[in-house]
């Protein structure tokens, strides 16, 4: 749980300086800083910007350097001209250049306390390392802007006597994530320790992935490899597109078994990009059934059985994606383990309908 840290109403020190004789900002202040951690609350601090400048706008790069505060708390404080830049006060979006004087008050750390909340978890396997749930649909996997209870680590912070505390305090024991809508298996960490050993196990792409979808269509190859960058779309923020100069993204795809109008796919990503699959699979005129951001149509009974159509509920209204299977290392034995989460309801409920009614 988050605790509250107040600033001192002792006089204000000097400011902390990073001088030109030391290594720039963007090298090593972010590593003295982050080894202070709270005790530099309240504290003066100054530094020049590097130059290696990843991000120019100044609540960015502050973001960057301070990942204990959110960007919105970092933008109030420089528009409360809580931050100087070369002696004077600025915006936040200000464009930053290599050796600009920073100086600011670092501010207290946000309250982010999580509610413990008794929401149903499938739990498929726990130790004393881990957790693993099979998620369910409509749950956000940790607190965010527009939701800040109702969320799967909420449900861990009640199930659970202990999680890692490597995402500090809105994602403890959170190692990677699901959409809200995504269902299937997704791992915890509950000790810092398991929570690096597998967290390094995806950064190293070592942990296999497989999930299963339907999608609209058939795709004219059977299997293949989807090697396509992404990035954020360049007009709606909340959406990912292929673009030359985004990320590399990978996604290998098997065709399980056709159908009139749809398939069942298998997809096995070796990257893991927000949005991968559905971006990648819509891309190829297939998307995910259900997906509407890119592309996939609500299905009703009477479509899927060439009926009149009529007044009903969606036969699947939500993304028909599941994360069928995750395969890692035990980050305390090295015991390689394959955990697998059936399909759920609904997308099984389609699948039957889609071999009665459109078989091949």
């Amino acid at each position: 749980m988050g605790t509250s840290n107040e600033i001192s109403s002792d006089p204000p020190q000097s400011p902390r300086a990073f001088e030109d004789n030391e290594p720039p900002a963007g090298d090593s202040d972010i590593e003295v800083l982050e080894q202070e951690g709270d005790a530099e609350v309240g504290e003066h601090l100054r530094f020049r910007v590097g130059n290696n400048l990843k991000f120019r706008r100044l609540d960015k790069y502050l973001c960057g350097r301070f990942n204990q505060f959110s960007r919105s708390h970092l933008q109030k404080l420089i528009k409360e001209q809580g931050v100087n830049v070369n002696g004077h006060p600025a915006k936040p979006s200000h464009k930053l250049n290599p050796r600009d004087e920073i100086d600011l008050i670092l501010p207290p750390r946000e309250i982010r306390e999580i509610i413990p909340e008794d929401i149903p978890l499938d739990i498929i396997y726990e130790d004393e390392d881990i957790i693993v749930i099979n998620k369910q649909a409509n749950l956000i996997v940790h607190p965010a802007r527009n939701y800040k209870s109702g969320t799967l680590v909420n449900a861990l912070v009640y199930h659970a006597n202990k999680l890692s505390t490597v995402n500090a305090d809105h994602r403890p024991g959170i190692v990677h994530r699901l959409d809200k809508n995504t269902t299937g298996v997704i791992i915890v960490a509950k000790s810092d320790h398991a929570h690096w050993k597998i967290s390094r196990q995806f950064a190293e792409r070592t942990t296999k992935k497989r999930y299963l979808a339907i999608v609209h269509g058939v795709p004219e190859l059977t299997a293949d490899c989807i090697n396509l960058p992404l990035g954020m779309h360049t007009h709606q923020r909340e959406k990912c597109a292929v673009r030359a100069d985004g990320k590399e993204a990978i996604t290998f795809y098997e065709v399980l078994e056709e159908f009139r109008g749809y398939a069942l796919v298998k997809l096995s990503p070796r990257t893991g990009r927000t949005h991968q699959l559905r971006v990648h699979m819509a891309y190829l005129k297939h998307p995910v059934v259900a997906d509407d951001m890119y592309g996939g149509k609500i299905v009703y009974d009477w479509q899927i059985e060439d009926r009149e159509a009529e007044v009903a509920e969606p036969l699947m209204a939500r993304v028909a994606l599941h994360a069928w299977q995750l395969e890692i290392k035990h980050p305390t034995t090295n015991e390689m383990m394959t955990f697998e989460a059936p399909l759920p309801d609904d997308m099984q409920t389609f699948l039957d309908k889609l071999r009665k009614f459109r078989k091949i």
